[in-house]
Formats: C-alpha cells, structure tokens, sequence
C-alpha cells in the first residue's frame, strides 16, 4: 500500500490501547521533552463515540511528572470522521481518516495548532502538531502504536477485518 493507510472507520480504527512517544520541540528555545504514556480509547455510551485518555510521564528540562488529558471523539458525518472535543465539550478538531491523512487547525487565543495526522498501517499512526503565536513556537510529534488484544478489541465493540476495524452487527 502507499505512503498512507485509508481508514473506512476512524472510531473503530482508533479503539482500545495504545502506547504513545511523543517528543515536543521549543523552536525558539531548541529545548526539547519528551511524553511516554498510553491512550485508552473506550466507548462513550449512549451517542456512540469514544472517551480518549491519555496518561504517563512528561519530561521537560530533565524534570518527569505525570501527565493526563481527557478528549472525546463523537461520530462525524461519515464513518471515516470524528468531531474530537476537549473533555468539558468545546471543539478541538475534525478528523478525517478516509485517506489515511488529513490537515485540522485549532485557533486559541492568539495561537494556532495545526495538526497533521497520518495513519501508516493497522496499528500505526502520528499527529504531528505545529503550534505557532506572539509566544509559542512549538512542534509536537506523537507516534501511536497499537496495544490491544483480542480480547480488549471485543470488549469495544469493533472487530478486526481485512480491511481494518468495523463496528460489530
């Protein structure tokens, strides 16, 4: 397959675990850190979607310290889209995983985070952050890769097939 693998269902594709690296460049600066965790993606319940949380360890400076955030990823128009929201709600992004790319910005404040997301294969995929303002100058790249067994994959509802991961029934 080319550079790029097209998801028919981006909340199928993105459910159960993953183990995240994610390394977060100051250009400005040239400091570097780094995040090492995991990212659960669970269903959400009545509505359909998924609860992303991710958890682990930031290092920045040579300092560690734990590391948590909370996004929901609610069915787009299709099923190879995602409306992905922060945990109160709000928008972040749209995410479309039909092509194995796509391109969302995120305004804030007087920033904007533009991310880049590609899907390589089955269990591999990155988001590569651009955070750009008066006082930000930021690159974050974040590589997934899948940890789910077949057993947790059961457990979300979605089922492995030749093609990727589908919703059940």
């Amino acid at each position: 397959m080319g550079e790029f693998w097209p998801v028919p269902d981006a909340l199928a594709y993105l459910a159960g675990r993953w183990r995240v690296e994610r390394s977060v460049r100051d250009l400005t600066s040239g400091d570097e850190g780094r995040f090492t965790g995991r990212t659960d993606f669970r269903p959400l319940g009545e509505g359909g979607g998924l609860l992303h949380e991710e958890s682990g360890t930031f290092v920045w400076q040579g300092v560690a310290r734990p590391a948590e955030r909370t996004l929901r990823f609610l069915p787009g128009p299709t099923p190879g889209t995602a409306d992905v929201r922060f945990a109160d709600g709000r928008p972040f992004h749209d995410l479309d995983l039909t092509t194995g790319r796509h391109v969302a910005d995120h305004p804030c404040a007087a920033d904007l985070y533009r991310g880049d997301f590609t899907v390589r294969d089955a269990d591999r995929w990155r988001t590569v952050w651009r955070v750009g303002g008066p006082a930000k100058d930021l690159l974050l790249t974040t590589d997934y890769v899948r940890e789910s067994t077949d057993h947790e994959r059961e457990s979300t509802g979605y089922v492995r097939e030749s093609t990727g991961y589908v919703r059940e029934g």
